[in-house]
């Protein structure tokens, strides 16, 4: 397929495709003309890396990493025990992140709560 259909089917850029590419995270075949052709793998390569670029992870990392993947994210045969060492700190990290997230979510709740039971209690009550 043409960059343009994976576009489509990611929901990704061909900006952000040719930045894969140079990036070393994707890789198509070239026509005899010089275009790119990607398979069908790439559409799962591609929202592969979009994940992985949601969670924090920067294009050296995913580079590091997706030798280590299969397509489907499963691991492959030459994941290192470096490897597990790192992705295990990036998902501690995660975790950390989340946890954050969290807490803020539930600081903003109060704060709705709280502004809500005032808006609600200043309706209410009858015109002085």
């Amino acid at each position: 397929m043409r960059i343009g259909e994976l576009a489509r089917r990611t929901g990704v850029s061909e900006r952000s495709l040719r930045y894969y590419e140079t990036q070393g995270l994707l890789r198509p075949e070239r026509t005899p003309g010089g275009q790119r052709d990607y398979g069908d793998w790439a559409v799962d390569r591609v929202i592969r890396v979009q994940t992985l670029y949601a969670a924090g992870l920067s294009s050296k990392k995913i580079a590091q990493l997706l030798p280590c993947m299969r397509d489907d994210g499963g691991p492959s045969e030459i994941a290192t025990p470096e490897l597990v060492d790192e992705l295990t700190k990036e998902r501690e990290r995660i975790d950390r992140t989340i946890t954050d997230f969290i807490r803020s979510r539930d600081v903003l709740d109060e704060v709705i709560h709280m502004a809500e039971e005032r808006w609600s209690t200043t309706a209410q009550a009858p015109p002085s």
